[in-house]
């Protein structure tokens, strides 16, 4: 009766454990609130508060005219839309279940399937907020035009890539160095309201400064996704295939480090949190 059925094919292994990521992403949606509508208006306020933060920023400095020609918000969104996905998907990938939770004891459940339910979690409800708020803008303030929609919409899934790779290297330490794994996420997304470029082009900034911003994979897909977005704005500094690179190489070593710990896992790890 509460036998787990195993599939006799690859396709079937692959299909069972689709659905299980599926069901799996949704209870990661409804974790915080039951009602899943509600969770929705939650990451749609968020992001509206952090536009109004940044355009208030803008007015106050008087930064508008730094922005591209064009439509003013949209420049913002185009920044904001992204850091959200990067930052929302780094905080799932690291808060995803470990070897040692209790939902391993479930079959088919493991930690790929954790760590695969988190990020598409993250990425279903930011990409809801996305929609919901450019129809928004669109139908009720100014009609909007994206020259280049589908590569816009590619960066903003390699943004969040990029993020799943970083989550990943913080969940592969936090049972190692939990104290350490928790200050260093913070550090990072912190910094990322800074280095990750939403408030700047690329194109403007002086020769000493753009290795402030260089390293950061985001910094590249804001700045490209703006490329995509605007007629008016073709990026030179700045590179879509940094942030593909980089997000690969930090999901292997991240990959890599998890499978070590999970083959080194111990319930007495909680002792020690």
């Amino acid at each position: 009766m509460f036998g787990y059925r195993h599939a006799n094919s690859r396709l079937g292994a692959a299909l069972a454990t689709g659905e299980v990521i599926f069901h799996n992403a949704a209870r990661k949606v409804r974790a915080k609130h039951n009602n899943a509508i509600l969770s929705l208006v939650i990451s749609v306020l968020q992001s509206l508060i952090l536009i109004a933060v940044f355009y208030g920023m803008f007015e106050l400095l008087g930064m508008r005219r730094t922005a591209v020609r064009g439509d003013f918000l949209l420049y913002l969104m185009s920044g904001v839309f992204l850091f959200q996905v990067h930052i929302k998907a780094v905080a799932a990938v690291q808060g995803a279940e470990g070897p040692t939770s209790p939902m391993m004891l479930h079959a088919p459940m493991n930690t790929f399937i954790a760590i695969a339910a988190a990020a598409l979690s993250a990425l279903y409800l930011q990409i809801l907020t996305v929609a919901v708020i450019l129809f928004l803008y669109d139908a009720l303030v100014n009609p909007i035009t994206i020259e280049q929609p589908v590569p816009a919409l590619g960066m903003l899934l390699l943004a969040w890539f990029s993020g799943i790779g970083v989550g990943l290297v913080f969940l592969a330490i936090k049972p190692w160095f939990p104290t350490a794994s928790g200050i260093l996420s913070t550090i990072y997304q912190r910094a990322n309201m800074l280095f990750s470029g939403k408030m700047v082009l690329a194109n403007s900034l002086p020769a000493y400064m753009l290795p402030v911003f260089d390293w950061n994979p985001l910094f590249h897909a804001i700045d490209q996704a703006r490329g995509f977005v605007f007629i008016n704005y073709y990026p030179h500094v700045t590179s879509w295939h940094y942030t593909l690179w980089v997000g690969l190489a930090l999901c292997m070593i991240g990959l890599m480090g998890e499978f070590y710990t999970r083959r080194h896992s111990s319930l007495s790890w909680f002792a020690r949190r």
